[in-house]
């Protein structure tokens, strides 16, 4: 039995045209699911729906604002006309916007937070029916170090990837007797142009992430790849509920 086998497997993948998204879309692929990359950019999607078939699966492109609830009942409902059905969903759709928290509008609060949690609610949500009718499934959910740390310019960021944690552990007991299995990831500061405009906006940010991490480096889109195919294949099938940091060691660095 091949635990990472996910031949005939397909997988929805929201903010999956590029960065962390991107990368665990090619570790599941790598196992052998087809892919469906959820985003607001077709052209941006192009060359990662390539990719993506480079590695022997079918893929394509759904377009939805996450945020919206009938936007992700008819991504779920576009996935399975396309590809026939889903197993696997990972809520990796995201934004940040760095100020001191006295700073922050009521809108920006509410847009961050809607990007980052209410996104996954509703997406999880629209993926339920499906997922249960397959017999069970995987729903994999985007943290950050940020789930764990407290930082002066992330109030929003940091209260929607707790949130993360928190509504992972919550589905994964409510939908664990349909056999789906939720977890999260928490990603340590990985290379991809939202960190890139965090290097700009945090003075120090690039070396004191080098300093602390043990590996002394930044991580790339790629590390994600492994836990991704992990979390989404049988090899997990009595995992749910966790929080695994994929971050080179940054949260166990004194």
């Amino acid at each position: 039995m091949n635990l990472f086998d996910l031949r005939g497997k397909v997988a929805v993948i929201t903010g999956g045209n590029g960065g962390i998204g991107l990368g665990m879309a090619r570790g599941i692929a790598s196992c052998g699911a087809n892919i469906v990359v959820v985003g607001r950019n077709a052209e941006k999607a192009a060359s990662a729906l390539d990719s993506l078939r480079e590695l022997g699966v079918e893929a394509v492109f759904v377009s939805a604002d996450v945020t919206r609830k009938a936007d992700c009942v008819a991504m779920i409902a576009q996935s399975v006309q396309a590809l026939g059905r889903v197993d696997i969903l990972v809520n990796n759709a995201g934004t940040s916007i760095r100020k001191m928290p006295e700073d922050y509008s009521e809108e920006e609060w509410h847009h961050v937070l809607d990007t980052n949690l209410t996104s996954a609610f509703l997406a999880s949500q629209a993926a339920y029916p499906a997922l249960k009718q397959a017999g069970g499934g995987k729903i994999i959910n985007i943290g950050s170090m940020m789930s764990l740390f407290g930082a002066p310019y992330a109030t929003p960021y940091a209260s929607s990837k707790g949130g993360i944690v928190q509504m992972s552990r919550a589905l994964a007991t409510a939908w664990a007797k349909d056999n789906i299995q939720v977890n999260a990831v928490l990603p340590g500061w990985i290379d991809t142009d939202l960190t890139k405009r965090a290097r700009q906006q945090v003075d120090g940010l690039h070396e004191s992430v080098e300093k602390r991490t043990p590996f002394g480096r930044w991580g790339t889109p790629h590390d994600m790849a492994g836990v991704a195919a992990f979390l989404a294949s049988p090899a997990s099938d009595f995992v749910t509920g966790t929080a695994i940091p994929v971050d080179g060691g940054f949260s166990v660095a004194m």
